[in-house]
């Protein structure tokens, strides 16, 4: 991230009202939680063997898996995949074994509870899930828990919000709303991707009061309220496609339609505008009076993981402020851990600051786990996207 000069900025903002994550775990677990102490036990550290990871590309800097295997003396295997689907067909195609941890988002939830490969996570072991934000700890265990017990451990988040390029669109971070994605001057310049653009849509609608839909929750009810709702939403996109120059899948798509695709504003993942950035691009990136869509990555445990003791260790080693900040600082993405701000570079805090202004943090949109019949939704309006 860029360097530079800034105030400090705080991860530990929630949503006012919201129950305290000691609570909320305290509900799940069904007993009291392991009591606030060192990040990373002695015990957890002594231990040797091996570990075994199935990880996506773009979240796990290899600075940082060396340093585990220097303090722990544990080697880690680690496998990676691009995308959520190649996740799913590696835990399936050997029923979990071989992976001691994987890395789903918080979408899939609904798809792993289906697919029955994994364990809950005994918190005792995991004195440092108590240092997770509270806000991003909700967002966790109010989609990864069932039969009463916790299936995911965050380890990093980001979002999906408005980005553009700061010497071909006039406008500024002040007030910006999905809406104007679809003003005059974007009309030729929009980049987007289908899948996340009707949420969007829905979301600056709901906000209008053109299209209630409890902030696009009503998507995920049930099939026949989804198709009720995508319907207008769809018509409208594709009634301006016109104004889409550039549709990507992933963050190369992304970095190609700012760096010289001819796009001016689009919505988009955070890091590849960051990355961009770094490379001294005119860009920028923030998150929309609506609301960023917030996306969360975090570790589940396979039934049949053979390391587990070092799959502890790894967890209560990734959930420290130390290691929360070389995240970020490498990887691009936001911690998940109290005090990892304090330790950020000033040009990753004021881009945190700069991307979440004011309560934005409070707005965020969690993806909500997808019904296995939404993805069909999806598929549907994309192919009538592209044919338009």
């Amino acid at each position: 991230m860029p360097k530079g000069p800034a105030p400090t900025v705080r991860f530990s903002r929630s949503g006012a009202g919201t129950p305290s994550r000691r609570r909320v775990l305290k509900a799940i677990a069904g007993a009291a939680m392991a009591a606030s102490g060192p990040w990373i036990v002695k015990d957890a550290f002594s231990s040797s063997g091996e570990l075994d990871l199935l990880h996506w590309t773009e979240g796990l800097p290899d600075s940082i898996v060396r340093d585990f295997e220097s303090k722990t003396g544990i080697k880690v295997n680690a496998t990676k995949f691009v995308r959520p689907e190649a996740e799913i067909a590696a835990l399936q195609a050997t029923k979990g074994q071989g992976y001691d941890l994987c890395q789903p988002n918080r979408e899939q939830a609904r798809q792993f509870q289906e697919l029955g490969l994994l364990q809950p996570y005994d918190l005792d072991k995991l004195p440092a899930h108590d240092s997770v934000l509270p806000f991003v700890m909700e967002a966790a265990v109010s989609a990864w828990t069932w039969d009463g017990k916790l299936y995911h451990m965050p380890h990093c988040w980001g979002s999906e919000a408005i980005a553009w390029r700061t010497d071909l669109w006039s406008l500024g971070p002040a007030g910006l709303s999905y809406g104007d994605l679809w003003g005059i001057g974007a009309k030729g310049k929009l980049l987007c991707r289908p899948r996340s653009l009707l949420i969007g849509i829905g979301l600056w609608k709901d906000a209008t009061g053109e299209l209630p839909s409890n902030r696009m929750l009503d998507a995920f009810k049930d099939e026949a309220a989804a198709g009720k709702l995508v319907e207008p939403l769809a018509n409208f996109a594709i009634a301006h496609r016109s104004w889409i120059k550039r549709l990507w899948v992933d963050a190369d798509d992304i970095k190609a339609g700012f760096a010289d695709g001819g796009c001016a504003i689009g919505q988009t993942w955070d890091w590849p505008i960051d990355g961009l950035r770094q490379q001294g691009k005119p860009v920028a990136f923030c998150a929309p009076k609506e609301g960023a869509i917030a996306w969360l990555l975090g570790w589940s445990m396979p039934s049949a993981a053979q390391n587990v003791e070092q799959a502890y260790a790894w967890l209560n080693y990734l959930l420290t402020p130390e290691v929360a900040a070389q995240l970020t600082d490498e990887a691009g993405h936001n911690p998940v851990v109290t005090g990892a701000d304090a330790l950020l570079s000033p040009g990753a805090a004021a881009l945190f600051r700069q991307t979440y202004p004011g309560d934005a943090l409070t707005r965020l949109w969690w993806q909500p786990p997808e019904p296995p019949w939404y993805r069909g939704i999806l598929d549907g309006f994309a192919k009538q996207l592209a044919s338009a």
